[in-house]
């Protein structure tokens, strides 16, 4: 399984951007995805999931700035990410469960600056 991130950059504080995860290979099913993030320093940390369901989990920091959706034929899941702050400042990893197995992508900078 490989997973592909796109959409990161620089942005003002109070902009957006659309993080994209694009995945591929073995796959089988829909399976969960999600979101996570590692600032310089700290833990990666969960910032959003979807179940295979649809059903959406959200880190407390992001709730309500922030939007994970989904495409299921694409096998793809994204991140609208809007009014940011220099805390969401970090590198945001795509990450897809199947089987028990964690899968990671690449990761993609987003730095929050003026």
């Amino acid at each position: 399984v490989q997973l592909v991130e796109s959409g990161g950059g620089l942005v003002q504080p109070g902009g957006s951007l659309r993080l994209s995860c694009a995945a591929s290979g073995m796959i089988f099913g829909i399976n969960p995805m999600g979101w996570y993030r590692q600032a310089p320093g700290k833990q990666r940390e969960l910032v959003a999931a979807i179940t295979s369901r649809g059903s959406t989990n959200y880190a407390d920091s992001v709730k309500g700035r922030f939007t994970i959706s989904r495409d299921n034929p694409k096998n793809a899941v994204y991140l609208q990410m809007n009014s940011l702050k220099p805390e969401d400042t970090a590198v945001y990893y795509c990450n897809l469960v199947q089987y028990g197995r964690d899968y990671w992508g690449q990761g993609t900078q987003v730095t929050v600056s003026s």
